[in-house]
């Protein structure tokens, strides 16, 4: 366990040099399983997967199950997690809801239960205790941030007294509600034109990143920089946006960083997105970092200035990061071709 808190203390992002060729970075990344648009099966008894139906899927990662005929539903998500949860069961634990809860609250989604499960744990290894111990405070210290209710078995496990190099694993199971399933906000780029904005926090922040360990090949690093309190702020920000039907879609900052999560948005109605980057934060970082507490919103033109007013009011950052094209992708003026060019292949 020291030698991996020393490898998170040694880690520089400053050691990691910025890349010149953006492009190049991203169709390298583009054939990581993790971030290809072709990772999870919408039909098993579909062979060869179809490219075409996987990318019509508007819901991105949330099941949804109807209650009733009157637009009554069910939402639920499961997510699993391994960074660090050896040396910071507490904070990997945190992360990963904080992930699942700002999903579904960008949907307009209510959470409202979780369950975990430890996986790859020996508990009769101090080690294996002082995870679950630490894994149990984060799911506890969330649920109550993030006013969820949780199981009465808490955490449960399983024990593997000689699991090799196999990681601990969190997986956890969120159950949220849907007041009318017409008004559920997806994660796809609706209408050219409309424009899209970046809320929370831009840092120079590559931990645990895609990018930092399947490109440049960097397995040990920090979490990604978090801040539960900037997730509360940005959680009330969310459900009043909601409240005003202000958005035409959001998305929050997951695998691959900005980029990904904008191409994941293009992707089901053939869109694409013009944007440029901060001046004060390493490019790679702002399109690849995967920090937490930030979320991609497009918002209509005719209603940017009420969106404006909100995150001033609530003195929460945003960032103007451009607007949805017809389908080319640009980025800083310059133009990476067309949504098919970005998709072809996958």
């Amino acid at each position: 366990m020291s030698e991996v808190l020393n490898q998170e203390t040694a880690f520089s992002i400053d050691s990691v040099p910025e890349p010149k060729d953006i492009e190049n970075v991203i169709f390298s990344l583009m054939v990581n399983p993790n971030l290809s648009s072709i990772n999870y099966f919408n039909d098993f008894s579909e062979v060869p997967i179809s490219p075409d139906a996987i990318g019509a899927g508007d819901n991105d990662e949330i099941g949804l199950f109807d209650l009733d005929s009157n637009g009554s539903a069910l939402a639920m998500s499961t997510h699993a997690f391994h960074h660090h949860l050896q040396n910071n069961p507490q904070k990997a634990t945190e992360i990963l809801i904080s992930r699942a809860t700002r999903k579904m609250l960008c949907m307009g989604v209510k959470p409202v239960a979780i369950s975990a499960f430890l996986y790859h744990i020996n508990f009769a290894d101090p080690n294996g205790q002082n995870v679950a111990s630490g894994a149990k405070k984060g799911l506890e210290n969330a649920a109550q941030k993030f006013n969820l209710k949780i199981s009465d078995r808490k955490i449960r496990f399983d024990h593997f007294s000689g699991h090799g190099p196999v990681p601990a694993t969190i997986i956890i199971s969120m159950i949220g509600t849907v007041e009318n399933r017409e008004t559920i906000t997806t994660h796809a780029l609706k209408k050219k034109g409309s424009n899209i904005f970046l809320i929370g926090h831009s840092v120079d922040d590559i931990g645990s990143s895609e990018y930092l360990e399947f490109y440049h090949g960097i397995a040990d690093s920090p979490l990604p920089a978090f801040n539960i309190n900037n997730e509360i702020q940005i959680h009330k920000a969310l459900k009043e946006l909601h409240q005003l039907n202000l958005l035409q879609s959001a998305s929050p900052i997951g695998k691959g960083g900005l980029f990904f999560t904008l191409l994941r948005a293009a992707i089901p109605n053939g869109l694409g997105f013009d944007i440029t980057t901060a001046a004060e934060t390493r490019l790679d970082s702002f399109l690849f970092g995967e920090a937490m507490g930030r979320i991609c919103v497009e918002i209509e033109s005719d209603k940017e200035d009420e969106f404006v007013d909100i995150m001033s009011e609530q003195n929460i950052p945003f960032f103007t990061l451009g607007h949805v094209t017809k389908g080319e992708i640009r980025i800083d003026d310059e133009s990476l071709g067309y949504i098919d060019k970005m998709t072809s292949g996958l």
